[in-house]
């Protein structure tokens, strides 16, 4: 099972890219499902035919799929909505402003991810590519599990022997409003499955994540963000598409447009040193349907396995027993702040924030300093 997720800022071709990938895919034999988590519905429109809410045929060993989060969003978030929306009510808000609060941003893209999960445990296909909503946020909310996790493991035993003490005190009405077992048990349901999705899409052995930009400076700034955060979050970044690149002519608008496009793609060599990247020029018209994608596909791939894992370095290792070494690409040192919960790290980088659970050889020593090389945070510990 491979599974490659594609992910950058909306307009830059990451659909196109996605489902060029998957056609290539599947015409060399693989059974292939390209699943998009994105609400705007464009994976119909590159592969030119109605994509439903399964997986869809759409030629020899190719699938797509639409998502629909509802079901999931109901099934993991319906008790907890509930819960809180009761809270809100009771502290004097109206049911529509109640409503809309308890329903944070990006949730639905996250519960589509938990059908990505679903399909790539199910055997049925021998790739998966997801072409994610155009947002890194998407798989910053990964990261719940360490929180969810935290409150699982040190407050609910606490919360449960309270709740039977603070009930009887309470009375009735304010009794009601501490959560139940029905919601403590949908907290830790909710808690298990992103940490299911999450080991899925951060084991390199199997997922990687392919960023997706145009060589113009505002996208590549924020490429270069999404990159530093997806290996402070431990994704693996294997590949980078640089789409539309206009050829060099001799009418000087274009020989002007082509000049500056080239600074922007020797600062993404730069930038992505180490991870390969592919550029597709700017094409004369607008490829649709798997026949164009597949055209698409020889340009960006040439004769390459458009799956294949690319060897790199993990982002999170330890060196020996007394270091603990983090990948922080293009990170500055300003921007990394760094403390300690119990058996736990916390990493700031950039106001991106990650628990980071401690091997257990390292849980009973001390933080002895820290340092960033080479993009990579080396945190040392005394032996």
């Amino acid at each position: 099972m491979r599974v490659v997720l594609f992910t950058g800022k909306g307009g830059v071709g990451k659909t196109t890219s996605a489902a060029a990938t998957a056609v290539r895919a599947a015409r060399a034999g693989s059974d292939t499902l390209v699943v998009s988590t994105d609400r705007a519905h464009s994976l119909a429109d590159a592969l030119g035919l109605p994509v439903g809410a399964g997986p869809t045929p759409v030629e020899t060993g190719l699938w797509a799929q639409q998502v629909d989060s509802q079901a999931r969003f109901e099934e993991y978030w319906g008790t907890l909505r509930d819960y809180l929306t009761m809270l809100l009510k009771h502290g004097g808000l109206t049911g529509v402003a109640a409503e809309e609060l308890v329903v944070p941003p990006g949730l639905d893209d996250l519960f589509a991810l938990f059908a990505v999960h679903a399909e790539a445990r199910s055997g049925r296909f021998d790739t998966l590519v997801v072409d994610c909503a155009p947002t890194a946020e998407t798989l910053r909310l990964l990261t719940l599990p360490d929180v969810l996790g935290w409150y699982t493991d040190r407050l609910i035993p606490v919360h449960r022997r309270l709740s039977g003490v603070a009930r009887p005190v309470l009375g009735r009405d304010l009794g009601a409003l501490l959560p139940d077992d029905g919601v403590l048990a949908a907290v830790s349901r909710l808690r298990h499955a992103l940490a299911d999705v999450r080991d899925l899409l951060i084991d390199p052995a199997t997922t990687a994540v392919r960023l997706v930009l145009t060589p113009e400076a505002v996208v590549l700034a924020e490429a270069r963000r999404t990159f530093t955060a997806l290996a402070l979050y431990g994704f693996v970044v294997d590949g980078v598409v640089v789409n539309r690149v206009i050829p060099d002519g001799d009418d000087p608008w274009r020989a002007g447009w082509a000049a500056a496009q080239q600074a922007r793609l020797a600062e993404a060599r730069d930038s992505f040193a180490g991870v390969p990247l592919r550029t597709v020029p700017y094409l004369p018209s607008e490829p649709v349907g798997p026949d164009a994608l597949a055209a698409l596909a020889d340009a960006l791939y040439g004769d390459e396995d458009p799956i294949a894992a690319v060897p790199v370095e993990p982002p999170l290792r330890l060196v020996g027993d007394a270091v603990l070494s983090v990948a922080l690409p293009l990170a500055d040192r300003s921007d990394v702040v760094l403390s300690r919960v119990a058996d736990d790290l916390v990493l700031t980088v950039a106001g991106r924030r990650r628990l980071l659970a401690l091997p257990e050889v390292l849980k009973r020593r001390t933080v002895a300093g820290a340092s960033l090389q080479d993009g990579r945070l080396e945190v040392r510990f005394l032996e």
